[in-house]
């Protein structure tokens, strides 16, 4: 079998590359659209996600043709699905998600979370691996093949999560971009992983070879945002149509490019929509594309369903157990244990781990890569695929409920409070602050230059250690933590409290918040 090794391969039957017995790929393609409406529909009046419509729209697909065919009175209505025709769509979804990512991406934000995205990543990817090889030992893999487990294990979903982070407007958050990174470092190392598996010969040399070719597409991209783009879009910008064809040429010419060099094209619509993501157009380019995007995620997630064999999940269901179990429960923990110990709070470590609890289209690529090199047999395959819808389908139920997951097991992770505290709260002088901001995000930062005056009688309470670290230099009392913590409030010395200003977006939080100073203090003004 051999398609799209380089890009999202997914298992289909010989039978099904006949396009269709008495109908073409349009009547397919509207036969998929409309059941994964209908579901969509469905399921979102009882409030499920979307995403469950789509993989259920892939399972139930072709049972449901062959039950209308043998029912059927109209003439000629025998129809195959080919689903290699919907693989390759589907591609089409993940290239253009990522290009809208790479758009929306603000890299100088995520400097201030590179050290627990880079070197954080790099742990949680170590440790999985090592655990997956050593597991799918036990259970019988051969050393190959375990070497696939481990790595299968070890890289999340960028398009899944993105898609959530998006739709939920939470990639500029703290957790957003923490997770972020880390997937960003997986994808990276995703890419060596599917360079080096590809050779035979696995050396230094081809490792650097490749990190050498990634370096001088990534600095073409940036010369070319910089000196070329910018005036290319700004013609291009006095005509909506052809802003967007340009942006589509972008995205294809580096997909082709990046795919060219030995890279996965989905990569290469990254890079695109980083390399245009500083444009003053970029809003625009993205309001255009995200009808394009969610019509092929939408094939995306069908093609997942389409890929299951319930046969090989019948005969594996041990191995499939054993590996949802360290996806769903051991890998966010790790995850959260090592965003505490680089002294993050509780919750935004949580959402971090409860964000990255799936394997993604990256360890998809790497088992079909796999398969097709003869490496993991079509069992191991199958099994990849279910684990990944099963875990895809669980982590946007995480997502979506994150809140009440967090408030549910607030007490049970009690034990990550004690990495976070030490050290992060900063009362500089004896003078008891009158003004409490909590939250420092945009807002809070343009509150806070009028109130440098008064510097000494103002408290700043964030979650982010980094904007704590940079408060504590310029003088402010600060305390680090979140203001639904009881024992934060206690600290922020209440009874002296003449104004209370709160930034922070929740409006539960907001509540709790003046619930709480209010039984205390009832003449501050909020």
């Amino acid at each position: 079998m051999q398609t799209f090794i380089n890009d999202f391969p997914l298992p289909y039957l010989e039978e099904d590359r006949v396009a269709a017995v008495n109908g073409d790929f349009f009547i397919q393609l509207g036969l998929i659209v409309m059941l994964a409406g209908g579901l969509a529909y469905l399921l979102r009046l009882f409030r499920q996600p979307q995403i469950l419509a789509y993989v259920l729209a892939g399972i139930l697909i072709k049972p449901i043709l062959n039950l209308i065919s043998q029912f059927t009175t109209i003439p000629g209505f025998n129809i195959l699905i080919d689903q290699s025709l919907i693989n390759s769509m589907s591609i089409f979804g993940i290239a253009f998600l990522l290009f809208i990512v790479g758009l929306e991406m603000d890299l100088k934000a995520l400097r201030s979370v590179s050290l627990v995205s880079s070197l954080g990543g790099l742990i949680q990817i170590s440790i999985l691996g090592t655990l997956g090889f050593l597991v799918a030992l036990l259970l019988g893999y051969v050393s190959i093949e375990a070497a696939y487990v481990g790595l299968i294990l070890a890289f999340s979903s960028t398009m899944v999560v993105m898609k959530i982070l998006s739709d939920k407007k939470e990639l500029n958050t703290l957790h957003g971009r923490i997770t972020v990174g880390i997937l960003l470092m997986e994808d990276i190392v995703a890419i060596l992983a599917l360079i080096v598996l590809n050779s035979t010969d696995f050396t230094l040399s081809i490792i650097g070879l490749a990190i050498l070719k990634f370096l001088i597409l990534f600095v073409l991209a940036f010369l070319a945002s910089r000196y070329l783009f910018k005036y290319i879009f700004r013609f291009a910008a006095k005509n909506q149509e052809l802003l967007l064809v340009t942006a589509l040429s972008v995205c294809f010419l580096f997909s082709l490019a990046f795919n060219y060099f030995g890279f996965s094209i989905i990569i290469g619509a990254f890079i695109a929509g980083v390399a245009l993501g500083n444009l003053e157009y970029s809003f625009e380019i993205i309001g255009k594309m995200k009808s394009l995007k969610d019509f092929f995620a939408l094939l995306f997630f069908v093609s997942l369903g389409m890929g299951i064999s319930f046969a090989a999940i019948k005969s594996n269901w041990i191995v499939i157990v054993i590996l949802l179990g360290i996806i769903i429960f051991f890998k966010p923990m790790l995850i959260m244990t090592i965003c505490s110990v680089f002294k993050y709070t509780k919750k935004p470590s949580f959402m971090v781990a409860n964000s990255l609890a799936q394997i993604g289209e990256f360890s998809l690529i790497l088992v079909a890569q796999g398969l097709a090199l003869g490496h993991v047999s079509d069992e191991l395959f199958s099994v990849t695929v279910f684990v990944a819808l099963a875990s895809i389908t669980l982590t946007s139920y995480y997502m979506e409920y994150n809140g009440f997951f967090y408030r549910i097991l607030d007490k049970p992770l009690s034990l990550f409070d004690k990495f976070t505290t030490e050290g992060l709260e900063y009362l500089p002088t004896e003078v008891k602050p009158t003004i409490a901001l909590c939250g420092h995000n945009r807002i809070g930062y343009s509150i806070l230059r009028d109130l440098r005056k008064v510097k000494k009688r103002v408290i700043v309470i964030d979650y982010n250690p980094e904007i704590i670290n940079k408060m504590v230099k310029e003088g402010y009392h600060c305390i680090y933590g979140e203001v639904t913590d009881d024992e934060i409030i206690d600290r922020m010395n209440i009874k002296k409290l003449k104004i209370l200003i709160s930034t922070i977006p929740g409006l539960k939080e907001n509540l709790y918040l003046i619930k709480r100073v209010r039984e205390v203090n009832k003449k501050v003004n909020i």
